[in-house]
């Protein structure tokens, strides 16, 4: 597939990219380019092989998935630059 100027210059507006004049034809051969190298990808028969998210098989460690408080509410608080009891302090922000 082979992108002409003219096709650029759209795809720079929809993106809202502000590309020169000179620039459109230049760009238009690169773009040209990586959307061949995407076709040869297409091309690839891919069908027996399982999907991956790493290269290497590791098993990441879990922990037990249990809900607590943190039990840190002083610690927590000790970041508040006006703490109210064992509340965070804010500003009023309607009136």
């Amino acid at each position: 597939m082979s992108l002409d100027p003219k096709t650029v210059a759209r795809v720079a507006a929809l993106a809202r990219i502000r590309v020169p004049e000179a620039d459109l034809a230049p760009l238009a051969d690169e773009l040209s380019h990586i959307v061949s190298w995407i076709e040869q990808l297409n091309e690839v028969d891919t069908g027996g092989v399982a999907p991956m998210t790493s290269v290497a098989h590791m098993k990441l460690p879990m922990r037990e998935d249990r809900v607590t408080d943190g039990g840190q509410r002083e610690a927590v608080l000790a970041n508040a630059p006006q703490p109210t009891v064992a509340f965070f302090t804010v500003p009023k922000v309607v009136e």
